[in-house]
């Protein structure tokens, strides 16, 4: 059976520093590319993904730090499409901001271009993908994929909820953002820390935990994004903290 690569082209969030580009995460599922949100990482694509295949971007809500990377679409030859998959709003909210002059309509990209609005539940996709919403200040989309005989689930903003725990539920691979520090929770602003993705492994009873989306004002070096490692270990010990760059083969 084929391995599935994850690769991580963007692991911070709310901005790019020395430790990497805002978040996106790249899954070669064989016959297709699967994207997680459109950080600043997604303009690397090119540099992973040479063969061509369509394209599937899932984005989880439209805060900058998961759709920024949108205006480099153009340097990219998606010459099997692009399918842009949210929730439903997403073409009105998108159609405000890829346009002249910010940036390329998805209509004037050099490759077919279009948005797929959903809800809750399985998406009509050539892959399994189910989806639920997390808790966040904004309306936020979890996902959870079925590829070559894996699971892969992906929480990115979010506080601990019910829906994050379903999606992640025996998930071979559970990506889970850590935006904040060890202990640090803000109910007014829901994020997840080192300790409560942990949880969330170990109560989901996942395979591996995969720690993205570093607020970058709070993980300032690596050896913070360590140290939060070391933290979830201690309840969770399959634990990576990634970096730009990063290779898993599932």
């Amino acid at each position: 059976m084929r391995r599935l690569t994850v690769t991580f082209l963007g692991t911070n969030g709310w901005y790019d520093t020395a430790t990497g580009n805002t978040i996106c995460i790249l899954i070669d599922a064989g016959a297709f590319y699967i994207l997680l949100d459109a950080g600043n990482g997604i303009h690397k694509f090119n540099t992973y993904a040479r063969a061509p295949k369509p394209v599937f971007l899932f984005l989880s809500h439209f805060h900058l730090d998961h759709i920024e990377g949108l205006h480099t679409l153009a340097k990219q030859r998606f010459t099997k499409g692009l399918t842009v998959i949210s929730r439903k709003g997403a073409r009105d909210i998108l159609g405000r901001i890829l346009i002249d002059p910010f940036t390329l309509a998805l209509s004037d990209l050099p490759y077919s271009a279009e948005i797929l609005e959903t809800e809750e539940g399985p998406i009509d996709c050539p892959f399994p993908v189910e989806t639920r919403f997390l808790r966040h200040s904004t309306p936020t989309l979890g996902f959870r994929f079925a590829l070559a005989g894996k699971t892969i689930a992906y929480c990115p903003d979010t506080g601990t909820c019910e829906n994050a725990l379903k999606l992640a539920e025996r998930a071979d691979l559970l990506i889970a953002e850590c935006a904040y520090r060890s202990g640090e929770e803000l109910p007014e602003w829901p994020h997840l820390n080192p300790e409560s993705a942990a949880r969330l492994a170990r109560d989901a009873r996942a395979g591996q935990l995969a720690l993205v989306h570093f607020d970058a004002d709070r993980y300032r070096s690596f050896s913070d994004r360590n140290r939060a490692r070391a933290a979830a270990r201690k309840i969770f010990p399959r634990v990576i903290a990634a970096r730009d760059g990063l290779v898993l083969k599932l």
